[in-house]
């Protein structure tokens, strides 16, 4: 991350999400917890692509709304973030598409922002993108997406307060890489489009993580620090 090429009032909103994440695991440490046991607990048995809380996490304020499940390789699990349209900007609005039957199920649309992988330890290690099919939302321009990212918050105490100020903070911590990922994701299906004009890449299972990038809350942390003090 190029830190030096950001307005100066964005560093600072994350460097104070990074000081919240970093509360965040201090407090959930002193009852030896993390961001995943806390979404895990009291939910039984954990099965592989079962949503956790079940039910999903919604705050209906903010029409912010995430989930945790399991079933890639080289992670526990991962986050999924969703932002459902009575939350967003008033003048963004789904593409052109094709019809899926999960969208006729639900009387609103919905956008996949983000998704956050996790380690064995309950730690961020990653970030991604998906295509439509994985998480059954609707397609938007990446510059309406990036726009929903200033409305995601979780602003309530279910299923844990430390997760949805976490879930948050990290949304700001790794804005510019989060912006850089959905870019690639709509220029990559585009691209796939164009090479596969007599298919709908949009519902290919071929096609299901779109752009990803290695993450270290540390290392951002650090980053953030120094371009805020020139060093």
């Amino acid at each position: 991350m190029q830190q030096r090429t950001l307005p100066r009032q964005q560093l600072e909103i994350m460097a104070v999400a990074g000081e919240q994440i970093l509360e965040c695991y201090r407090v959930l440490r002193k009852t030896k917890s993390n961001v995943v046991a806390e979404v895990l607990r009291n939910q039984g048995e954990f099965y592989t692509l079962d949503h956790y809380p079940k039910g999903d996490v919604y705050d209906w304020d903010t029409h912010s709304q995430f989930y945790y499940h399991s079933h890639r390789e080289d992670e526990h699990g991962h986050f999924h973030t969703f932002l459902r349209e009575k939350g967003m900007p008033k003048d963004c609005a789904p593409i052109n598409q094709s019809d899926a039957d999960y969208m006729n199920k639900r009387d609103d649309t919905l956008s996949h922002l983000i998704g956050i992988s996790m380690d064995q330890t309950g730690y961020p290690i990653g970030m991604f993108t998906t295509n439509r099919w994985v998480t059954a939302d609707n397609w938007y321009t990446a510059e309406d997406v990036i726009k929903m990212l200033d409305y995601f918050e979780m602003d309530m105490a279910w299923p844990s307060w430390p997760v949805n100020i976490w879930i948050t903070a990290m949304m700001r911590l790794f804005r510019p890489q989060i912006e850089d990922l959905i870019l690639q994701r709509n220029t990559m299906i585009d691209d796939w489009q164009a090479d596969h004009s007599k298919h709908d890449v949009l519902e290919d299972r071929k096609y299901d993580i779109i752009s990803t990038l290695d993450i270290s809350v540390d290392d951002q942390i650090d980053q953030v620090k120094q371009a805020l003090t020139g060093s």
